[in-house]
């Protein structure tokens, strides 16, 4: 209450409305995570998909305009076309609270983020390691990148990179999320984890069916680094736009087999072989496998 006129101050509209769409997505996700909820709840969605109107998915009928600029309509738990005529979205909000609260980020640590975007979710992931720490979001479409230098200007704990993720050497991090659909885990992802780092992978493939069409499977895969060894475990479900430069054609056909056939909630390892008991292994591709 305000002492001099006695009149109870109410919070700004759109922090209310960001707190709300922050605790529905702790919900949706099944999180209980205070430091992510009040990430969502600071960052303004807004300010990383551009001006207004814009393009929500609406399944089953695609892409739907919204019909004014008014932010609210953002924070709902809705694809956000960013390249539409691409496929290319900012992703479901509580599917990226999932990936980031698998992560553990804490207060210094140094993290690796494949497939920025616009920068939204890096933006997130910022606040939680605070200015101690240290991100490095890289994008592989150069107009998004741009998109997120200038959106993300404001973090002095970010750093912005154009291209491919998958090409490059990093230095040792305490986490890499990889915010796109790989065929394989790649060795520069491996090599760049400290010993206790994780690295948060959706792995996808494309599938034929029965009925001769295509479609894509996917899984969220959580490795984490003992020393040599890598401890991996299926925690979800995963239909994310491929990462680019990944390509892989053995791997990805391994996966599609290894889908189809199921059993990815028995994973347990990643091996940076395939020379693997048969009995034990879930996929392998030419130098890994999960078992």
């Amino acid at each position: 209450m305000c002492p001099r006129c006695r009149m109870v101050t109410q919070p700004a509209p759109a922090a209310t409305v960001r707190r709300a769409y922050a605790r529905q997505l702790m919900l949706a996700a099944r999180i209980e995570d205070q430091r992510l909820e009040q990430a969502f709840a600071k960052v303004p969605r807004e300010a990383f998909l551009g001006p207004g109107p814009w393009a929500i998915i609406r399944p089953p009928d695609g892409y739907e305009t919204t019909p004014d600029a008014d932010p609210v309509r953002l924070y709902q738990d809705v694809l956000v076309g960013i390249i539409p005529e691409k496929g290319l979205n900012n992703g479901q909000p509580s599917f990226l609270a999932l990936l980031i609260s698998l992560g553990r980020p804490r207060e210094g640590d140094r993290v690796i983020h494949i497939g920025a975007g616009p920068g939204y979710y890096t933006a997130i992931i910022a606040e939680m390691v605070g200015r101690a720490g240290q991100v490095i979001a890289v994008e592989y479409e150069q107009e998004l990148a741009i998109r997120a230098a200038a959106n993300l200007s404001p973090y002095a704990s970010v750093r912005v990179i154009h291209g491919d993720g998958s090409a490059m050497t990093f230095e040792p991090s305490d986490i890499i999320y990889v915010n796109a659909g790989a065929v394989r885990p790649e060795n520069v992802w491996l090599d760049a984890l400290k010993d206790g780092g994780r690295l948060v992978l959706p792995l996808t493939a494309r599938c034929i069916t029965d009925a001769g069409h295509t479609m894509t499977m996917g899984a969220v895969f959580l490795i984490e680094r003992q020393g040599q060894d890598y401890l991996a475990h299926w925690k979800s479900g995963a239909a994310i736009y491929p990462c680019m430069g990944t390509g892989d054609a053995v791997s990805e056909a391994a996966l599609a087999k290894a889908f189809d056939k199921g059993g990815w909630e028995n994973v347990t390892h990643l091996y940076r072989t395939d020379k693997t008991d048969d009995q034990q292994c879930w996929v392998r591709g030419p130098g890994w496998s999960l078992a």
